[in-house]
């Protein structure tokens, strides 16, 4: 019997769009789910208004607040090191046993549970470090959560840069970090902003880090420093779904909206940042 290859790669193409059926039916039918029983619930007063009797009325403008302070915290400690780290894997470390260890503990990092974060965090920076449960703990602890997201991402990226131009470069008289700083990372910018993508998705969308750290349960006024405790999307949605009784489902699923339209809203300026920066790619 001959092979017949078309039949084969026919075959091959089923199996692929079965599979991809198979992800992409079941994340429509969330979304229509969450759109279609939260989106009655969406108003001006839910956005910005305090919660009121025990966050069965009024608003989730404090969760809303706390959230973006704690993705922006998380970037502000994460972005610099992992970045940082990365170049210095990439450019400067030899290529020797102790440096193999740090790049498979990092790649062990990426997979290590949530939780197990949050109760690293709540041991160093709540209770070692004193910083008690606040903005700063949880920001740490969510910054050493996405760190390794960071460094691997950012390393592919430098990696995926020509060689040819840092021979360039170099052999036209500029320092080792000059050729990093004008010929390496404006062409790995790209690849540094998905690491970037995939940090907020998973900073912003993460309950234990911040359970331990950061989330009260209900605190109906806004932060005044980075040592005070704030409410968060996640947590609120879990206090919301577990501790709460008598809140309208379309209240759950409201507030599971706002934090799908954020995190998709941060994912997607990132996306248009680094769509900017791929056209310039010259190869």
């Amino acid at each position: 019997m001959r092979h017949n290859p078309h039949q084969t790669e026919k075959l091959a193409f089923s199996f692929l769009f079965l599979a991809t059926v198979s992800v992409v039916v079941p994340v429509i039918f969330i979304l229509f789910t969450i759109i279609q029983r939260g989106l009655s619930e969406i108003s001006w007063e839910f956005l910005t208004a305090m919660p009121q009797k025990g966050m069965r009325e009024g608003g989730i403008f404090p969760a809303i607040l706390g959230t973006i302070y704690l993705v922006l915290g998380t970037l502000v400690f994460a972005l610099p090191v992992g970045v940082l780290a990365a170049i210095y894997l990439t450019e400067y470390a030899k290529d020797n046993v102790l440096t193999r260890l740090i790049k498979l503990a990092i790649i062990n990092l990426a997979g290590v549970p949530s939780v197990v974060y949050g109760l690293f965090g709540l041991g160093i920076f709540v209770m070692f470090f004193n910083f008690g449960a606040s903005i700063l703990s949880g920001s740490l602890t969510l910054a050493i959560m996405v760190l390794p997201i960071i460094i691997t991402t950012t390393k592919e990226a430098l990696e995926s840069v020509p060689q040819s131009f840092r021979e360039v470069s170099l052999s036209l008289g500029a320092s080792r970090w000059q050729t990093i700083r004008h010929s390496v990372l404006p062409h790995a910018l790209p690849g540094i902003l998905t690491g970037i993508i995939l940090a907020i998705s998973r900073a912003a969308g993460e309950t234990a880090p911040i359970l331990f750290t950061v989330a009260a349960f209900y605190l109906p006024k806004l932060p005044e420093s980075i040592f005070d405790q704030v409410m968060a999307l996640p947590y609120h949605l879990y206090v919301l779904s577990t501790q709460v009784p008598n809140v309208s489902v379309n209240i759950r699923y409201g507030t599971a909206l706002v934090l799908l339209i954020m995190v998709l809203s941060m994912n997607a300026l990132a996306i248009v940042v680094r769509s900017h920066f791929r056209k310039k790619k010259r190869w």
